[in-house]
């Protein structure tokens, strides 16, 4: 090999080192990963997104994919004459509509997804909250002006069972799951909003991280005034500033808050219309989203103290 040939190699065996102590924190960890928006439609971001997944699967991670179909949905409504309608940033969902949801969501969208995975190896299998107990839901019924409205079969999630999913995982597979579940109330399937899918499933699986797919570059400091995007927030900021944000962020950021506040080691929205956001968010030192952390316990700020006065620097000072 020439020596030419050599020093162009080289900044790939950087990049590589770059990844080390990422590679090392996240090792055996389970990520869930909340599959959504333009890069669900778009033939190059999807095929990126599939081989995210998989790199993390061999890099030691334990990825687990949760799916909505927005867009696939909304064109199968139309074919059927369906009128799509929103409210608190939730799709009203009839009788009708959820029999063309429940059929894009597990016979479309989840078998490309799976298929586009398994293109890497014998590794994606699909199921639905309905499978195994895996998700159990209730009628929701969203409060919009101060009255609870019922928007059909729109589910809230009652219970989870992650033994399928660790089971699965255990054997070396990768999740695919469609977020609609089961009552136990009344038997019937129900329409989950798949950012709360995401978050509850993280949340019970003790996931490191959620990591959120959307079209925007993240959350914005003051939209539509700036588009400067906060990089980092604690639990109780993004709590302050949940009423100011726009109906279709809401349920991303409440998934979010959820996931943190119930042992969630971090939560991202991250630009799902930036090839390979995934890893550019989880083994780079340059993250492109939004962080949200758990709040500091008072040991943790008393430890942060105590090593700022041990190294002779002043509170406030970077450390």
């Amino acid at each position: 090999m020439s020596t030419t040939r050599k020093h162009t190699a080289l900044p790939k065996a950087q990049i590589l080192i770059e990844a080390l102590p990422w590679l090392t924190r996240h090792n055996g960890k389970t990520v869930v990963i909340k599959f959504g928006g333009n890069a669900m439609i778009d033939e190059d971001l999807k095929a990126a997104f599939a081989q995210d997944v998989v790199f993390l699967h061999h890099a030691g991670l334990k990825p687990v994919v949760v799916h909505g179909g927005g867009p696939q949905i909304s064109a199968a409504l139309d074919r059927h004459g369906i009128v799509s309608e929103f409210k608190a940033g939730l799709r009203v969902t009839t009788e009708d509509a959820m029999d063309v949801v429940r059929m894009v969501l597990a016979g479309q969208v989840q078998r490309e997804l799976v298929g586009l995975l398994n293109q890497h190896g014998p590794l994606a299998v699909g199921l639905t909250g309905e499978d195994a107990h895996t998700i159990t839901a209730t009628k929701h019924l969203p409060e919009i002006d101060g009255e609870l409205v019922d928007i059909g079969r729109v589910g809230e999630i009652t219970a989870i069972d992650t033994g399928a999913i660790e089971a699965l995982l255990a054997d070396g597979r990768i999740p695919v799951v469609s977020s609609i579940a089961r009552s136990e109330d009344d038997g019937h399937v129900y329409n989950v909003n798949a950012d709360t899918a995401a978050a509850a499933l993280a949340a019970a699986l003790g996931a490191e991280t959620l990591m959120v797919l959307t079209d925007v570059e993240g959350l914005y400091e003051d939209w539509p005034h700036s588009d400067e995007v906060i990089s980092r927030l604690t639990a109780t900021q993004l709590e302050k500033l949940l009423p100011e944000l726009s109906s279709g962020m809401v349920p991303k950021m409440e998934g979010c808050l959820h996931a943190v506040r119930n042992g969630v080691t971090t939560a991202r929205v991250i630009d799902g219309r930036v090839q390979h956001s995934i890893l550019l968010e989880i083994f780079t030192d340059e993250g492109i989203g939004t962080m949200v952390v758990p709040d500091e316990l008072p040991d943790q700020k008393s430890a942060k103290k105590k090593s700022a006065k041990k190294s002779g620097k002043k509170q406030g000072d970077a450390v």
